[in-house]
């Protein structure tokens, strides 16, 4: 489930004092042939943050013992996520407030934007706090249409991959074909905004004279075409090596400057604090790419049509 009704709750593990990263994507269910959107629980996790997404729309309040469920993984007093034969310390930050939980693992409530650390083992000294950075607001009084054909931006680069991009050889094991079968085809959108201003995603990325690869682009709009014969992971990087151009945290197609992602799927907007080239592209997710000036609000998009 996603949607702009959520809020975030903050997990922490340590294991003698080390801190374990808790897995992204707890929680969500990869595209299929049959249901190429894929989805989410209302408990899950986008990244390795800690941040524990809950969806608000209901109204519901979520347990530890819950998202443990979703995880697949044992919560006890015993067993952690697996850790055994280890001492357990639990404290609670709510509103600042911090407190050592002693109840059942199981029932404690996560608190909205409060924070959960379990140690197992070696207890810290000193419990960390976390600052709440959330994305900016979404521009909700103008929608962008996603409409086949458009142009979003102002042009920027020219049309097609360049030649160090995709001219018809497959690029990091995406192939150009013709008449490849489309079982799987979606569309995800990229927008690159140097100091508020939109520049628009290139024409023809993809699409040589011969063939077209599994990902390329049509127009002007940002929307990227995924179609393929069957179900594999796409990420912006391939996208941009099929395009011939740099990214990263520095430098996106040329433009230079301190890079800032931000991600939304369908309302769940968060922040992306890694390797933008490992960004997967499924269905209907929005990336910003902000170069140079922050921007005040994050666009928002209707995909009018489904552009084929």
């Amino acid at each position: 489930m996603r949607g702009n009704a959520y809020t975030y709750s903050h997990l922490s593990i340590y294991l003698n004092g080390r801190l374990l990263a808790l897995p992204e994507n707890i929680g969500t269910v990869e595209p299929t042939m049959a249901v190429q959107t894929g989805c989410a629980y209302p408990l899950h996790t986008d990244d390795q943050t800690g941040k524990i997404r809950m969806d608000s729309s209901s109204g519901a309040s979520y347990t530890l013992g819950q998202f443990f469920a979703i995880w697949g993984q044992p919560l006890s007093t015993s067993n952690v996520a697996g850790l055994t034969g280890l001492p357990v310390t639990v404290y609670v930050n709510d509103g600042g407030t911090l407190t050592k939980y002693t109840g059942d693992l199981a029932s404690l409530p996560l608190p909205v934007h409060g924070e959960v650390t379990i140690m197992v083992g070696t207890p810290l000294a000193q419990i960390p706090t976390y600052t709440w950075n959330d994305p900016p607001p979404f521009n909700q009084q103008q929608p962008i249409a996603l409409a086949f054909g458009g142009t979003i931006g102002a042009p920027n680069w020219p049309s097609g991959s360049t030649p160090t991009g995709g001219t018809g050889a497959p690029v990091d094991g995406i192939v150009c074909g013709v008449g490849m079968s489309e079982a799987y085809h979606v569309h995800a959108h990229v927008a690159i905004v140097r100091d508020g201003q939109g520049l628009a995603l290139p024409a023809q990325i993809g699409i040589p004279s011969a063939c077209n690869y599994e990902m390329h682009t049509h127009d002007l709009t940002g929307i990227i075409h995924i179609e393929t014969p069957s179900v594999k992971a796409f990420t912006l990087g391939q996208f941009f090596d099929i395009w011939g151009e740099p990214l990263t945290t520095t430098n996106v197609a040329g433009v230079m400057g301190n890079v800032i992602v931000y991600i939304n799927d369908n309302g769940d907007v968060r922040r992306y604090m890694g390797d933008p080239r490992n960004i997967e592209l499924i269905s209907h997710r929005d990336i910003t790419l902000q170069i140079g000036q922050p921007i005040s609000t994050l666009p928002t998009y209707t995909w009018t049509d489904e552009p084929q």
